[in-house]
């Protein structure tokens, strides 16, 4: 099969695209930094990189900006409108699916109940992202109920794994700076899923005839506290935490921070929306993709921690051993 993936090189992107090479499928792709056999582009703009979706069978959106600190404008430009335009590309080279990573938090940051199922409410918030990816979901099944094109939206849960940066790489520098605080008393729910589980997911949704113009959440099955989930970095790093703090007093001290970043011109994920997302107090249920897709995930926690380790290890990032 020919898959085309948007935001080929980076964290879910590459990791899709190495197991589809793997398993011997043709993979092209387009990404702001272009490598071997992807074309550097901008999704927002016509370009070559629309001449790789020729012959695709499948596309695989995951192109976005991905974070608490950008503004509206730009992730409007790009998970949005930028969503419009892969499709526009992928109805006139004729691709038959078009799945579209969105994201849980389409359930709005809190405020949303334990084992939240696919069929509950989207709830925009102000922030950009989480309202953007609801926009995006709009544009994508907006297609799909036009007989453009199968369209199938995942909403992966906190993806962690060799190669991620918001749940890997970006903790493991805060704590070994000491800089690394949660709120809640570290009792916020995280729904952790390793990347190897969102892939298998993922490859369901491209091919499964029952996922077209459906929903789907992509998570490991289990919710763990904050406390848990981040103190294995800190035992990778052989420090003590991790240090947790009720959530008023974190708040002032977090928006503070983010105004010496803004005052700086320093985009930071530092700031008042990253911190209550590390408060929510509920899960998400996969009951559905377990049903229709058959998607079962594989890797527990502890081993998926332990794969990490030794991604980190080898890079330097934590102590070997």
């Amino acid at each position: 099969m020919h898959v085309f993936i948007t935001g080929a090189n980076g964290f879910i992107g590459r990791a899709l695209a190495e197991r589809l090479t793997a398993r011997g499928d043709v993979v092209t792709g387009v990404d702001l930094v272009p490598g071997p056999g992807v074309e550097g582009g901008d999704i927002t703009k016509p370009g070559a990189w629309q001449d790789g979706l020729a012959g695709a069978d499948v596309v695989v959106h995951t192109a976005a900006i991905v974070s608490n600190a950008a503004g509206m404008d730009a992730q409007w430009r790009v998970n949005t409108v930028g969503t419009r335009r892969v499709l526009d590309a992928a109805g006139r080279a004729g691709v038959s699916r078009f799945v579209l990573l969105s994201s849980v938090r389409a359930f709005s940051d809190t405020g949303f109940p334990d084992g939240v199922t696919e069929d509950h409410p989207v709830r925009p918030d102000g922030n950009p992202y989480v309202d953007t990816k609801i926009a995006c979901e709009q544009v994508a099944l907006q297609a799909h109920a036009a007989g453009e094109i199968e369209a199938v939206i995942v909403r992966p849960g906190d993806v962690y794994g060799p190669g991620c940066r918001p749940w890997t790489v970006l903790p493991v520098e805060l704590i070994r700076k000491n800089r690394f605080v949660l709120p809640a008393m570290g009792n916020g729910v995280f729904s952790p899923v390793y990347i190897d589980d969102l892939v298998d997911g993922l490859l369901l949704a491209a091919w499964h005839p029952g996922a077209a113009g459906q929903v789907f959440t992509l998570s490991g099955g289990t919710g763990v506290t904050c406390k848990e989930f981040f103190g294995y970095y800190h035992r990778m790093l052989g420090k003590r935490g991790p240090l947790v703090v009720p959530t008023a007093a974190g708040l002032p001290a977090v928006a503070a921070l983010a105004a010496l970043a803004r005052v700086a011109r320093v985009r930071s994920e530092l700031n008042p929306v990253s911190l209550r997302y590390l408060t929510r107090t509920g899960t998400y249920s996969i009951a559905k993709a377990r049903r229709t897709l058959g998607y079962q995930p594989a890797v527990v926690l502890a081993d998926g921690m332990a794969l990490t380790r030794e991604w980190l290890a080898a890079r330097g990032l934590v102590p070997t051993g």
